[in-house]
């Protein structure tokens, strides 16, 4: 029998099925598609891919933890 091996694991190790297999993926696309449209965007560097948003409350509205360093994410409060 011909075959090939599906390496991706992430998205579909608990699939059971090729129908189970194209809703996840359907349910994924979906998902980047309304990202899209609220302004997360795809950058690509020597580190590989990352998805940004220049608001941070979208961003975290999505349940995302930025990757960020720590000083980097700290919100600075003005003196009272």
């Amino acid at each position: 029998m011909t075959y090939f091996t599906w390496k991706e694991a992430g998205l579909t190790a608990d699939c059971a099925s090729l129908e189970a297999m194209a809703a996840r993926f359907e349910e994924a696309a979906a998902l980047m598609r309304r990202m899209a449209d609220e302004g997360f965007q795809l950058e690509r560097g020597g580190t590989g891919q990352r998805i940004t948003h220049p608001d941070p409350a979208v961003f975290e509205a999505y349940g995302f933890v930025s990757e960020e360093p720590p000083v980097r994410q700290l919100t600075l409060l003005e003196d009272s």
